[in-house]
């Protein structure tokens, strides 16, 4: 199985005025295509830092972390720019979608900025995952008509749109209720098994544990068995 994630002795501090604050302390991790796989850990244990590492976002204090086999840390800021415009795809718990675009406009915004694309091939990869997480007849609508869950949805399509290698998702389900919460995971799963795309996400809801297909936990910036 191909290895796109691979991060070696990574820790990461913050400074916090004059204190060194360390978030990450020694991070070993791979993920493999495929992989449907969940990071589980309480409020501060430093799951979402290894998400933003992750996903080209951060850099470490120290360590290793390739992506695709290509080693981030040597990479200027165009290169990790391009590597996350072309392999990763994002999924935030507020959904960040721009709420003077419609659902089709917010799902194509990040095809807008692949030159090579035809207007067609546009057209067709927005219309592919719009129907994929099952938003056809709300395309027109702005978010502030949509519910929480449909705007992760479209959150989600936007995610899939640039055919990502690995899809990375912060707290996907925080903003929803429990059922909306297991409808949103339900198609990420369906989506991972169909589609055999790689979902990275990290949780501290205990009850979703039993969803996904792999676990890892975070304690204190250290992962534990």
């Amino acid at each position: 199985m191909e290895q796109l994630v691979k991060l070696t002795g990574v820790k990461k501090s913050y400074k916090l005025g004059q204190t060194l604050v360390p978030a990450l302390r020694g991070i070993n991790l791979e993920i493999h295509a495929g992989e449907f796989t969940s990071v589980i850990g309480a409020s501060g244990s430093g799951k979402s830092t290894l998400l933003n590492l992750a996903g080209c976002l951060d850099l470490p204090t120290e360590g290793s972390i390739q992506i695709a086999g290509q080693e981030v840390t040597r990479m200027n800021e165009s290169q990790q720019s391009d590597l996350r415009n072309e392999k990763i795809g994002f999924i935030f718990q507020s959904f960040n979608l721009i709420p003077v675009l419609n659902v089709w406009e917010n799902v194509e915004l990040p095809l807008l900025v692949k030159a090579k694309l035809s207007p067609d091939e546009r057209k067709s990869r927005v219309e592919s995952v719009i129907k994929a997480v099952g938003l056809e007849s709300f395309q027109h609508h702005k978010p502030d008509q949509l519910s929480g869950g449909q705007r992760q949805r479209v959150a989600i399509a936007r995610a899939l749109v640039t055919n990502p290698s690995l899809v990375l998702a912060d707290e996907p389900t925080a903003n929803l209720d429990s059922k909306t919460a297991h409808m949103i995971l339900d198609l990420m799963a369906d989506l991972n098994k169909k589609q055999n795309v790689t979902f990275l996400f990290c949780s501290h809801d205990e009850k979703l544990i039993g969803r996904v297909g792999r676990i890892v936990r975070i304690q204190d910036g250290v992962i534990v068995e």
